[in-house]
């Protein structure tokens, strides 16, 4: 088992291998060589770069919103997708507009899309927050369908549940 979150030596940052807890993942020697010829891909490696090279001008001195939009910019990405929480309706709608003032088409998808009540996915009336009402249930599933109908090149998930930023 991995405990990276516990570790004090972090040879992964400094180099030190020769200090490697028994249980660091570096020492998984096959799976990281595995991992870097993905790195090597087209599609893999070009993305890889821009977002490092995008790292060494940006990290913590832009806010990960200024990041998102030159990354979009730099991958030459024209349609973005944004997956967002009803609970930040008014958050998503000053995202779209930042990045559609650098000339990105946003393509947005409301958790609640298909406004259907959570018991048509198998929830128990008693599980809901109010029994008994109409409660329409999140969609992450619904909304990566939609925004792959619409052939987004990058989707943004803004502040989707726990568990329903996953399954998007």
């Amino acid at each position: 088992m991995y405990t990276c979150a516990k570790c004090g030596v972090h040879a992964c940052r400094t180099g030190e291998k020769d200090r490697l807890p028994k249980n660091c993942p570096i020492r998984r020697e096959e799976l990281l060589e595995e991992a870097m010829e993905e790195y090597g891909k087209t599609p893999v490696k070009e993305f890889y770069i821009t977002a490092s090279a995008m790292e060494a001008l940006g990290y913590c001195q832009w806010v990960r919103l200024k990041e998102t939009v030159e990354l979009c910019l730099r991958m030459n990405y024209k349609k973005i997708g944004l997956a967002f929480c009803s609970g930040l309706s008014r958050e998503a709608k000053v995202v779209a507009s930042v990045l559609e003032s650098h000339g990105l088409e946003v393509v947005s998808v409301i958790c609640k899309s298909g406004g259907l009540d959570k018991t048509k996915a198998g929830l128990e009336e008693a599980q809901k927050i109010h029994p008994g009402e109409f409660e329409p249930m999140c969609n992450p599933v619904f909304q990566a369908k939609l925004l792959n109908e619409q052939k987004t090149e990058f989707n943004i998930a803004l502040g989707l549940c726990v568990g329903h930023d996953s399954l998007f």
